[in-house]
């Protein structure tokens, strides 16, 4: 068996992600493998050859090995280990859910706060399977996640469109957003902006002790707006992870679901391990209320594209109807459904 050193590199980058590796031990290679694209072909036996790596940007003695052993025609050493560690199921009862997604509705760039371009997120979306995938960048408000001025937002689209033209009937990057609830309800992105987006995932950022009743009229508010699709993780907790934990914001559940199914806006199941939201207890109350679902990665690195597996369980052994999970449906009723 043999493989491509580039494929090797992200490989190993996306077994690391999905493992949930520090993303200093990741940048690694992904920067060699940006390294090595940048270059002819031919050049990477050449260097190897020659011992020379090394001087280029970005590889290090750990990435030369990778490339090298790459190049010589076998398995690198860091990439059989990885295979043979981590690359197994990252949750196992939500199999038969995973098997009918066809896209995930939110993911993040290095636009805002994630840590891949829009092209390697695309291309590892494919890898998995899937037929579309979201790419909801923060809005302007959150500043510690650069999140997007409409400018940066309206130049975003235009590379989207343009990835969408390469790409064919392959695959669909939809334009779309993770826009802030504002205090009162409102969206943080013009409607003229909102307006020219396919799905609209909104979440609360800011403010997430607010009193009950208060926090309830914000959520209600929000989930009514015509722009709005998804409503994401809706507690805002953190049970783990290097952020440490936050406690569940509270508002009345059942009016907030309630509005939800009245809207035909979805709730999200966040797939990320250290959200894991909403609660069960409040994921069984959106059943019971009629809610419709979409099972996202949140994903901030394209490894975490695999996150859904971990939705996935919490939604079989809960009892999400499958038909009411948006990102089961094609691309054309998920659009159709996202703007009437």
């Amino acid at each position: 068996m043999s493989i491509e050193p580039v494929d090797a590199l992200r490989r190993i980058a996306f077994l690391l992600e999905r493992s949930r590796a520090s993303s200093y031990r990741v940048k690694a290679y992904r920067e060699a493998a940006a390294t090595l694209l940048a270059l002819p072909e031919e050049q990477v036996p050449e260097r190897v050859a020659k011992g020379t790596l090394k001087q280029l940007p970005g590889i290090g003695a750990s990435t030369a090995t990778v490339i090298e052993q790459a190049v010589a025609g076998g398995i690198p050493d860091k990439l059989a280990e990885l295979e043979e560690t981590v690359s197994g199921p990252l949750a196992t009862g939500g199999e038969s859910m995973r098997e009918l997604l066809r896209g995930d509705l939110h993911s993040h760039s290095d636009w805002s706060d994630g840590g891949s371009p829009i092209q390697e997120m695309v291309a590892t979306a494919m890898e998995i399977g899937h037929d579309y995938l979201a790419l909801t960048d923060h809005s302007p408000r959150l500043k510690v996640a650069n999140g997007l001025s409409a400018e940066r937002l309206q130049r975003q689209i235009g590379i989207i469109d343009s990835i969408n033209g390469a790409l064919g009937d392959a695959f669909t990057l939809l334009k779309a957003i993770e826009v802030d609830i504002l205090d009162d309800g409102a969206l943080d992105q013009s409607d003229t902006m909102l307006d020219q987006l396919d799905i609209r995932v909104a979440s609360v950022h800011s403010k997430l002790k607010m009193e009950s009743a208060a926090m309830t009229r914000r959520m209600v508010a929000a989930v009514r707006l015509p722009h709005t699709n998804v409503l994401g993780h809706c507690t805002g907790r953190l049970v783990e992870g290097s952020r440490g934990t936050r406690a569940q914001s509270t508002f009345d559940a059942k009016a907030v679901f309630a509005a939800c199914v009245e809207s035909n806006t979805a709730v999200e199941i966040n797939s990320r391990p250290e959200r894991c939201d909403p609660p069960d207890d409040l994921l069984a109350l959106a059943i019971e209320a009629g809610c419709l679902f979409a099972i996202d990665t949140d994903a901030h690195a394209p490894g975490q594209l695999d996150f859904q597996a971990y939705g996935c369980e919490r939604a079989v052994r809960l009892g999400v109807p499958p038909d009411r999970v948006v990102n089961t449906w094609d691309l054309p009723d998920l659009l159709a459904w996202a703007n009437p």
